[in-house]
């Protein structure tokens, strides 16, 4: 079982929120130990969720938290929102597929930069994206 070392949340509701969740995201990826190329792989992800967060879910948040699981650590982020939801999962999570607007990862190249991909939407209910990237 990981345990919390450091956490908080930062908002990510307008354009200009997305470059202050990627710097957040630096910092914990450094603080927590990641190798450059894995702190490039985390940021990119969390760059294009929370960009999703802002522009498909209308804004929400972005929790996270440097773990400690036994030797490794890690950096986890919760993207969510109280937006429309997905309402064409198996679409989204489709290779190649983006709706434009982004970085032109979607959800499937995030979800290839990091160690672990949770995702839990409907429509109407909003969306959580957790990812983890361990050392």
């Amino acid at each position: 079982m990981s345990s919390v070392l450091s956490s908080g949340t930062q908002p990510v509701r307008i354009e200009q929120d997305v470059v202050l969740a990627r710097q957040v995201v630096r910092k914990a990826a450094i603080d927590c130990g990641l190798r450059l190329i894995d702190q490039t792989k985390l940021v990119t992800a969390a760059s294009e969720l929370a960009r999703n967060t802002v522009v498909y879910g209308g804004g929400g948040d972005m929790d996270w938290a440097i773990l400690e699981d036994g030797l490794r650590k890690g950096v986890r982020l919760l993207f969510r929102d109280e937006g429309p939801g997905i309402a064409d999962l198996k679409l989204a999570m489709t290779d190649g597929w983006t709706s434009g607007g982004g970085l032109g990862l979607g959800l499937t190249g995030a979800k290839r930069l990091v160690n672990e991909f949770e995702l839990d939407t409907a429509p109407g209910a909003g969306t959580r994206i957790t990812i983890t990237r361990w050392t």
